[in-house]
């Protein structure tokens, strides 16, 4: 145990993260007192489809998970599972009519029939982050075996994955298996509802009509997709439990697999593949194909505007986090990096200014690059740097305010973004009261973006780690903290703590105990998961003691803090949710 004696003055930063934590725990209570019912149920008129679905409900209790994980109250680890329970009880429930594929069901063993990984990735991120803070539950046990077996092959119902050609199948996919026919308006819009003066679209349309419009070139769905690595945080989970090996194996086979037909196809990662594992085998030869692929843009029907939906590559980097958490191989960060520069190398000059691409593909004739911006191609491109931690990498990410600051050119980042974010909560909670609507007249994603766990800067400032968001992403961060006393994941009531630097080896963290009375002991541990090992540790000026371990005890005196200094072996140990002191018995 290192103590820490020291007397600190609180900082500003330190006051204001202990305020956010309770704020956002707080209006979670709010929130939910408001929009769900006693069973857990949403208060909102249950639909099928991309607008509206099953994940849009679920995105209502987003960063729950990751909120409590960071110190949030139990309140809200407590009521995010009741309204996980009944969320996957509603959406069971609820049955299509005129949609075939949910018919007897939107959810089957608790979990959606056959949808994209786009929309499903989105639904299931807090659950996903469950572990974090919770990883003896035995219901989530159960379900992430459950899970992970709807791809490994486990599943009999779920014929979702080809071992031979190490494929998904279609882009929809999930419990019933995956879906192999063309995709039509109806199957992403959902059954026939009243719209003009009942219910307020999200994505701007004004009847059912421009719902199913919205959709109805989203056709092209059969064969592999890089939307799909999303299932490999399934797979992950499961391994994270008792690390069976049939986890890991499935989830790097098929990682392992996108690598190498993203170096086949030059360097940039294609968005078909063929039900015989060929390069655009299901669009014509198109490596550029499928919804949500480099060449994916449609007309808004309310505008006649055109979108480039080029958005696989959103959903696919975390595939690629998934294999460096599990191996620590710079493969995947090398892999994504091509990318980036794959797509940047055909910058061209266009009207005297220097511009970047951001789709390929044949929409306007010809095959080319199009849908040029201001900037370069940066998709990813906070993760490989993140990853790699290699200085080369921060080019694209520099101008990040939070990047600058560990850098140490944005000095009041901290306490200007835990203002940001408090003053987000109250703005929230504001529009949340000023909602009048009934449950007949509310959609599922009508109030997802009042949830007031915004847990970015949290993420960023406590953790030095990269925020989970609405993608399906795992934690990648530098530390984690938990509290002994209480048993619990997160940081303990009192404590603040601020990453001021990061390196490959190293990281750099003040820790202050604002308690004037009592003292406080903080267990910190390396990585998310306990992936990296802290080799060393120092209170700044003092001297540096060997540990190698994932995870050691800190005692805070009353009113004290320190900042410190510790070396870090990155990606040295299997990941595991499994708590530092069951580790360490």
């Amino acid at each position: 145990m290192l103590s820490i004696d020291t007397p600190m003055a609180p900082p500003e930063w330190a006051l204001l993260e202990r305020q956010l934590l309770k704020a956002q725990s707080d209006a979670c209570e709010a929130f939910y007192d408001h929009y769900f019912d006693e069973r857990g149920y949403l208060l909102c008129v249950p639909r099928w489809g991309g607008d509206d679905g099953p994940d849009d409900a679920a995105e209502n209790q987003l960063n729950w998970t990751m909120l409590h994980a960071l110190g949030g109250s139990d309140s809200v680890l407590d009521l995010f599972k009741k309204g996980w329970e009944g969320h996957l009880r509603q959406y069971t429930e609820a049955k299509t009519v005129e949609v075939d594929l949910g018919r007897d069901g939107m959810y089957y063993k608790e979990f959606p029939v056959m949808f994209d990984w786009f929309h499903n990735g989105e639904g299931y991120s807090a659950f996903n982050l469950q572990a974090l803070s919770d990883p003896y539950d035995e219901a989530r046990r159960i379900r992430v075996r459950r899970y992970a077996g709807f791809y490994n092959g486990e599943d009999p119902q779920a014929d979702n994955y080809d071992p031979e050609h190490k494929i998904i199948k279609s882009c929809f996919n999930g419990s019933r298996g995956s879906l192999l026919r063309k995709a039509t308006g109806l199957d992403w819009a959902g059954d026939p509802i009243e719209i003009e003066g009942r219910f307020r679209l999200g994505h701007g349309e004004r009847s059912y009509e421009e719902m199913v419009a919205h959709f109805k070139d989203y056709n092209d769905i059969v064969g592999d997709n890089p939307m799909n690595l999303a299932t490999t945080f399934l797979a992950l989970n499961a391994y994270m439990l008792d690390h069976e090996e049939k986890y890991r194996d499935w989830a790097l086979e098929y990682i392992d697999a996108w690598c190498d037909r993203t170096v086949e196809n030059g360097g940039i990662i294609p968005t078909n593949i063929g039900l015989d594992g060929t390069i655009g085998g299901e669009t014509e030869g198109k490596w550029y194909g499928g919804i949500y692929g480099w060449g994916f843009t449609v007309t808004v029907p309310q505008t006649g505007e055109l979108a480039h939906r080029t958005y696989s590559h959103t959903r696919a980097i975390n595939g690629f986090g998934v294999g460096t958490l599990l191996t620590g191989d710079p493969r995947y960060a090398d892999t994504w990096r091509g990318v980036i520069d794959y797509i940047n190398n055909n910058a061209r000059e266009i009207d005297g200014k220097t511009k970047w691409p951001n789709a390929y593909g044949d929409y306007f004739g010809e095959e080319d690059w199009y849908d040029w911006k201001d900037t370069p191609f940066s998709s990813g491109a906070m993760e490989v740097w993140y990853w790699s931690m290699n200085p080369d990498d921060v080019k694209h990410v520099e101008h990040d305010p939070w990047v600058k600051y560990l850098e140490g050119k944005n000095e009041d980042h901290p306490t200007t973004a835990l203002k940001d974010a408090l003053e987000r909560v109250r703005k929230d909670m504001e529009e949340m009261a000023d909602d009048a609507c009934s449950s007949d007249t509310r959609l599922s994603d009508d109030m997802n973006h009042i949830n007031p766990a915004k847990t970015q800067t949290l993420t960023q400032l406590m953790l030095g780690g990269l925020p989970t968001g609405r993608v399906g992403s795992p934690l990648y961060s530098r530390l984690r903290y938990f509290d002994p006393d209480r048993r619990r994941a997160g940081i303990p009531d009192d404590v603040a703590a601020l990453v001021e630097k990061l390196s490959d080896d190293a990281v750099t963290v003040s820790l202050v105990n604002v308690n004037p009375v009592e003292t406080r002991t903080v267990v910190i541990q390396g990585g998310g998961y306990a992936e990296h090992d802290i080799t060393r540790v120092s209170v700044e000026g003092g001297e540096s003691i060997d540990l190698g371990s994932s995870a050691f005890t800190v005692q805070l005196a009353p009113g004290c803090g320190a900042r410190l200094q510790m070396g870090t072996s990155r990606y040295a140990n299997k990941p595991t949710v499994t708590f530092p002191w069951d580790r360490m018995s």
